[in-house]
């Protein structure tokens, strides 16, 4: 009776991945037609360059939705992240790499700031990190005085501009990343242990895991891939921004959705990411090659989302029924 139930649910899985697999083809294909300019090496080049940072950032997310949490600072991440490392650089005047450090420190100890009140107070980890948010963003404004920080380093422009042959760095680091966290989530037991956590917190706690210490290293991973996003970011647009990251984890969060990461907890795949992100940045990259202005970019997004999130509730009470 398990093996059928089993058999069916990846039956049903695999009908998921494929329909999501043919709205990506199907983007590209309109999107090829509209526009002689989109199908074109370049293009697809550009497109990976630019979904590399939402990719990154996406896989801290993932980690905190398959736990059964969620991350809505991760944007402010980027931006406090992003101003610090760039002060760090050029107000104190440290080498390229010790500045990076300094940004990734940052970044772990938001994340893990997010982890400890959460897990700690018992507080929804949607309002929490909704709190840390205007937490985050108000102390990226503040750290700068709300002004940019220009004049960056030579060896800090590597990582947002540099390639190694016709790659850019960051498609490759992209790469790093995504192989890197799919080891992680499908063959270490601390993986596993997300899943469990995400699955059925009360259950993984009596079978002897320490669910807390699981939840807050998810958060501090987060945090750690936002600093390395904002980190790609500066590097990009060659200087640090207070609002580097504004309104970021509304795509990161659609990306993960769409392709496939429940928002319940206990279920998705790095392999899910890679998708829902392409079809964000191949949706955006297409839009503005067409002229569609970016408002309604958003509202595209936003209906995107929507339908993504009720999608992923018919499911769950499918399998509840």
């Amino acid at each position: 009776m398990n093996k059928t139930n089993t058999k069916k649910f990846d039956f049903k899985n695999i009908i998921r991945e494929s329909a999501v697999l043919l709205v990506l083809i199907v983007i590209i294909i309109v999107f090829s037609c509209l526009s002689p300019q989109f199908f074109k090496i370049s293009n697809f080049i550009t497109i990976l360059r630019q979904i590399s940072i939402l990719a990154i950032v996406s896989v801290g997310m993932t980690l905190v939705l398959i736990s059964g949490g969620i991350d809505l600072s991760v944007g402010s991440i980027v931006s406090v992240v992003s101003v610090i490392t760039s002060m760090a650089a050029v107000n104190l005047g440290m080498p390229a790499g010790a500045a990076i450090l300094v940004g990734l420190v940052i970044g772990i100890l938001m994340g893990l700031i997010n982890g400890l009140m959460i897990t700690l107070t018992g507080m929804p980890p949607m309002i929490g990190t909704l709190a840390t948010q205007l937490v985050f963003r108000g102390l990226g404004f503040i750290i700068c005085n709300g002004a940019s920080i220009y004049h960056l380093p030579e060896g800090f422009k590597v990582f947002g501009q540099g390639y190694v042959g016709a790659v850019p760095v960051p498609v490759i680091i992209m790469a790093v990343v995504l192989l890197v966290f799919a080891f992680f989530l499908s063959k270490t037991y601390m993986g596993r242990y997300f899943y469990s956590v995400g699955s059925n917190s009360e259950a993984t706690r009596l079978c002897g895991l320490n669910t807390r210490k699981i939840q807050i290293l998810a958060y501090a991973m987060c945090g750690f891939l936002s600093a390395v996003g904002a980190i790609i970011m500066t590097s990009r647009v060659n200087s640090g921004q207070p609002k580097a990251g504004d309104g970021y984890e509304m795509d990161v969060l659609t990306a993960c959705v769409v392709g496939g990461i429940s928002i319940n907890g206990g279920e998705g795949k790095i392999r899910h990411i890679i998708v829902g992100v392409l079809i964000i940045g191949i949706l955006s990259n297409g839009l503005t090659i067409i002229g569609v202005s970016e408002y309604w970019q958003q509202v595209a997004k936003g209906l995107i989302l929507a339908m993504a999130v009720a999608f992923d509730a018919v499911q769950k009470k499918r399998k509840a029924a």
